[in-house]
């Protein structure tokens, strides 16, 4: 292929318009391979939940968000009526990513939280819309360290993030906006699926 035969790069940070930024959106949704992943994800995690495990999410910026997001979806409600599950968010503790990114370096933010807070059989899910996210990254390795499940929630070829992980949801290529898009709607599924299995059984 010459350079003649590509499709010309988009300038992302240019001026674009609604129809343009509609069109970054087509199609993220129908991967044949979310299916298989967050079935496995779900289950993996009614796993360590029936186990009276827990489960810890990381992530940066909008990913942070979206890991207390998800979080609260669990260890409140989603859609039905249950007992809380016991899950948290390693980003909402001001002092905690304060102290540890002083003493430390902002790299080991979610790492040192792992090695104190997750034990064998817990689930520790990151998400990096680059997947290489280097303190997400150093958390998944330590989560394996201690036997936990590592779960990534990625896009963008996986990175180094699906290299570690147990588990990958593999979103699309793009930026971070799209990616998270991708990875709002399916970790709402895991959420539902999960929800289900553990009130009306599998």
């Amino acid at each position: 292929m010459t350079s003649s035969d590509r499709a010309p790069a988009v300038d992302y940070k240019g001026k674009r318009g609604f129809d343009a930024l509609m069109a970054d959106r087509d199609g993220i949704f129908d991967r044949p391979h979310y299916r298989e992943q967050v079935e496995a994800i779900a289950a993996a995690m009614v796993k360590a939940l029936r186990a009276g495990k827990k489960i810890l999410w990381c992530g940066n910026g909008g990913s942070a968000a979206e890991a207390q997001h998800m979080a609260a979806e669990l260890s409140g409600r989603y859609l039905r009526e249950r007992p809380g599950l016991a899950s948290e968010a390693l980003s909402v503790n001001s002092s905690t990513i304060t102290c540890i990114g002083n003493d430390y370096s902002f790299d080991q933010i979610f790492e040192r939280q792992v090695e104190a807070f997750a034990q064998e059989g817990d689930v520790v899910v990151g998400l990096t819309t680059s997947g290489s996210s280097r303190n997400v990254v150093l958390a998944l390795k330590a989560a394996k360290k201690k036997g936990a499940i590592a779960i990534a929630f990625t896009g963008n070829g996986g990175g180094q993030t699906a290299e570690i992980a147990d588990l990958v949801l593999l979103g699309p290529d793009g930026y971070a906006a799209i990616v998270q898009e991708v990875h709002q709607r399916m970790a709402h599924i895991v959420c539902d699926l999960l929800e289900q299995r553990l009130i009306f059984g599998d």
